[in-house]
């Protein structure tokens, strides 16, 4: 009976040790599955904590995922001109400027009539006041003639000169302003056509406006096509891409920023052969941009230097110090350290000797290395793991400034000059036709580059589309050759 006891309790533990181990079991499955949503939940509150400054995301996605501006210190400083700075006046305009002049004199004392008085010519207070005339254009018939031949029994007609018929009903100037309307000012077809109403006084359609910058693209197709042509031969150039839409379609708007011009074309593909249609598989210089994948592969196939920008690296590390495992936040703050002191070495650079300033970024470039480069068994984490990843085969692009003299560390002119564009894209909603993007990325090529050389794009325009109608060479957009 003892032994028939014992084995009842032998099966009885083995049934309740298999209940614990199926409930053990299913403790692990429901903490594992915990564990992933933990994680899950973490990435999505970190990606959701993503902004203009810890990412490469566009400052406008600030408006509705604004940057927290705790921990941060309040500036002491007043909004408006600050104490000290110099008084900016813009200059009088000189005598053979001025159409009209209005003089105005007191012929007796204003606090008594009866006081005496004396003229002070060299002593005065001048008002320049610019208005617009009641109608600012002058208005010309080109009547052409006819006579009748005796001998060829029919008319023959007078020859009106052909830049006057190549203009049409707006001549060079007007139609620039059409041009600078659309091109600066962003203004859409039908705010031209009111602009041209209201202010200017000339009633127009919108199919004229839209026949006035078909005839400005024509004007300016010349020097943008040198522009391209130029590009592969510069020493360093700045590149960019950003969206575009034509009929719902999906475009991309590149932007190549060299020292002295920009170009912007707008393509069907963000991939490697733009680059290699623009810039060719022979391009020599130095290509700042992104770590975007079609720069990579334009450099590795066609071996050509690159400098990665390093404001993108920058944010990505500050994203990966404000990451939640303390694991991400102290590979990100010990590679944001080094870079902070790489950049107070540069900013000190001036002030040190060449020994100096070279024995101190040898150091920095060590402690970036060490921090980037953790030891193999902190590589658990994927970010952590991406990042070294990235900077063990790209590490060295990232610091071709260093080295090289004469290069941007950061890709920021590119996309200052990218802005611009961008406005347009809000405002506009894209363009609707090939026509329509060929004039577009004219415009903005002018616009860009006049800015960059500080010259009026309005009077280069008015040169250009003189040229046009006249049969001549348009002007060239770079000072140099103009």
């Amino acid at each position: 009976m003892k032994f028939f006891g014992w084995k009842k309790r032998c099966r009885k533990l083995e049934t309740e040790n298999l209940t614990l181990r199926e409930r053990n079991a299913w403790l692990e499955e429901g903490v594992s599955q915990l564990e992933g949503e933990r994680t899950q939940l973490t990435q999505s509150l970190a990606a959701a904590s993503k902004n203009s400054g810890n990412s490469s995301k566009p400052p406008s996605s600030d408006i509705v995922n604004p940057r927290s501006t705790r921990g941060r210190k309040k500036s002491k400083r007043r909004i408006g001109g600050q104490k000290g700075h110099p008084k900016h006046e813009r200059p009088a305009f000189t005598p053979d400027q001025v159409d009209d002049r209005l003089p105005y004199r007191l012929h007796h004392c204003p606090i008594d009539s009866s006081h005496r008085i004396v003229p002070v010519e060299d002593r005065q207070r001048v008002l320049q006041q610019i208005e617009l005339v009641d109608k600012p254009f002058v208005i010309t018939e080109h009547t052409a003639y006819s006579i009748w031949c005796e001998d060829c029994h029919c008319f023959h007609q007078a020859h009106q000169p052909e830049p006057i018929v190549r203009a049409g009903l707006f001549g060079p100037r007007l139609t620039s302003v059409a041009a600078y309307l659309k091109g600066k000012l962003h203004a859409s077809y039908s705010g031209i056509r009111d602009f041209l109403q209201d202010v200017v006084g000339v009633r127009v359609s919108r199919g004229y406006v839209a026949k006035l910058l078909r005839k400005a693209g024509q004007a300016f197709g010349q020097p943008h096509g040198e522009l391209i042509e130029l590009l592969p031969r510069q020493a360093q150039i700045k590149c960019d891409e950003t969206g575009h839409k034509e009929n719902a379609k999906r475009y991309w708007i590149w932007c190549f920023r060299a020292v002295s011009f920009v170009v912007f074309k707008i393509d069907r593909s963000r991939g490697t052969e733009v680059l290699m249609r623009i810039l060719g598989e022979q391009f020599e210089g130095i290509l700042g941009c992104d770590y975007y994948a079609a720069y990579r592969k334009y450099a590795r196939q066609c071996s050509v230097l690159v400098q990665f920008c390093l404001a993108h690296l920058i944010r990505e590390v500050k994203y990966l110090c404000e990451f939640p495992d303390p694991r991400v936040q102290r590979y990100g703050k010990a590679l944001l350290g080094g870079l902070r002191a790489l950049f107070g070495t540069l900013h000190r650079k001036d002030q040190l000797s060449p020994q100096a300033v070279e024995a101190e970024l040898g150091g920095v470039y060590e402690r970036i290395w060490r921090a980037a480069l953790p030891g193999s068994g902190d590589h658990d984490h994927r970010l952590i793991r991406n990042m070294a990843t990235r900077l063990a085969k790209h590490g060295e692009a990232y610091f071709q400034f260093i080295t090289t003299p004469g290069i941007d560390p950061t890709n920021n002119v590119a996309e200052q000059a990218m802005r611009f564009v961008v406005i347009d894209r809000h405002v506009t909603q894209g363009t609707r036709s090939a026509r329509g993007r060929s004039i577009c990325e004219r415009l903005w090529t002018v616009m860009a580059t006049c800015a960059l050389n500080k010259r009026s794009a309005f009077q280069w325009m008015s040169r250009a589309i003189t040229a046009y109608f006249n049969g001549e060479p348009a002007p060239s957009l770079i000072p140099d050759s103009s």
